[in-house]
C-alpha cells in the first residue's frame, strides 16, 4: 500500500474524514476515561494495591492504544488536504509497533485481571506485591517482545487500507506472516481468553455455591472476544485466503471496534466501581481534598 497516492483505493474524500472523526470520538473518550483512573489511583491511596495495579497496567496499555488512534485520526482528517500519511515509512513502522504492543498489553493485561480476582475470591488470599509487580513487568515485556518482531523480518507492519495508521501487514498471506500469526495468536490471544474464561468459571462456580456473586463474571471475557475478535477473524480470513476479496471498507472495521476497547475497559474494570468512584471524587473535588490535609 503505497503512502502516496491521492486516496487509498475503495475511499472517497468524505469516507476517509468519517473514519477520522470516529477514531478522534474514540481516541478522545478513551484517553480521558483511563487518564481519569491513573489520576484517581496515583492520588488515592486506599487505591494503591497489588490488585489495582494490574487495573492500572491496563489503563495505561488502554491509553497507549487511544494515543494510536488519535495520531490515527489527525493523520485521517489531514489526509483529506495533504493526501498522504504525514509521518512516513520509518514513523509507520513506530506506529505499528506502539498499536501493536499497547494492545498485546491491553489484551494480557485482561488476563491478568482475570487470574488476580480468581486468586483473590477463589484461594481467599490477598494479592501480594511480589505477585503483581512481576506479572505487569511480564506483561508489558512479552508485549513488547512479540511487537518488536515484525521490526525484525517475522512479520511486517504497513498501512491499514485507509493509509492513515499502520498494522500487521496482513495483506500478503506468505509464510511468513502466517508462521508469526499462528504463534502470536496462540500466546497472545487464545492463551488470555483461556485464562479469562477458565479464571471467571471458576469464580462462578465458587459465587454460585457461595449466593453471594462479588463481581460480573461473563462480562470480561465476552468483551475480550468482541473487542478483538473481528480483527482475530480478519487475520485468520487473511492467512487462509486472498484479503482483496474483502472490500477495504470492510476491512476497517475490526480496527474502529477494537479500539473501542480502552473505554469499554476504563467503565468496565475501573470506573464503575465505589471505591474507585469515590477516589474520583475526592481527587475532583478541592474542597474534600482540602479537608483532607487538614486532617
Amino acid at each position: 500500500m503505497a503512502a502516496t497516492r491521492a486516496l487509498p483505493a475503495g475511499f472517497g474524500e468524505l469516507e476517509v474524514l468519517a473514519v477520522g472523526t470516529v477514531l478522534l470520538m474514540e481516541a478522545l473518550s478513551g484517553i480521558s476515561l483511563n487518564a481519569l483512573t491513573i489520576f484517581s489511583f496515583c492520588k488515592t491511596p486506599d487505591l494503591r494495591t497489588p490488585s489495582n495495579l494490574l487495573v492500572l497496567s491496563l489503563a495505561l496499555a488502554d491509553t497507549g492504544i487511544s494515543l494510536n488512534g488519535l495520531v490515527a485520526a489527525v493523520s485521517s482528517l489531514l489526509r483529506v488536504s495533504h493526501r498522504r500519511w504525514p509521518h512516513g515509512s520509518e514513523g509507520c513502522q513506530v506506529h505499528g509497533f506502539q498499536g501493536f504492543a499497547t494492545a498485546l498489553a491491553s489484551i494480557c493485561g485482561t488476563a491478568a485481571i482475570a487470574w488476580g480476582r480468581y486468586h483473590h475470591y477463589c484461594t481467599r488470599r490477598q494479592l501480594a506485591w511480589d505477585t503483581a509487580i512481576p506479572l505487569v513487568l511480564f506483561v508489558w515485556l512479552s508485549s513488547a517482545f512479540w511487537a518488536s518482531l515484525p521490526l525484525m523480518g517475522w512479520g511486517h507492519y504497513d498501512y491499514e487500507p485507509v493509509g492513515t495508521c499502520c498494522t500487521l501487514d496482513y495483506s500478503r498471506g506468505d509464510r511468513n506472516f502466517i508462521s508469526f500469526l499462528f504463534t502470536m495468536a496462540f500466546f497472545n490471544f487464545l492463551v488470555p481468553l483461556f485464562i479469562t474464561h477458565t479464571s471467571y468459571r471458576f469464580m462462578e462456580q465458587k459465587f454460585s455455591r457461595s449466593g453471594h456473586p462479588q463481581v460480573n463474571t461473563t462480562l470480561p471475557g465476552r468483551m475480550l472476544l468482541l473487542g478483538w475478535g473481528p480483527y482475530a477473524l480478519l487475520y485468520l480470513y487473511a492467512a487462509i485466503t486472498d484479503v482483496s476479496f474483502i472490500s477495504p471498507k470492510l476491512q476497517m472495521v475490526p480496527a474502529l471496534i477494537a479500539k473501542t476497547m480502552p473505554t469499554i475497559n476504563a467503565i468496565n474494570y475501573a470506573l464503575h466501581r465505589e471505591v474507585v468512584c469515590t477516589g474520583t471524587w475526592q481527587c475532583l473535588s478541592p474542597q474534600k481534598s482540602k479537608k483532607d490535609r487538614t486532617q
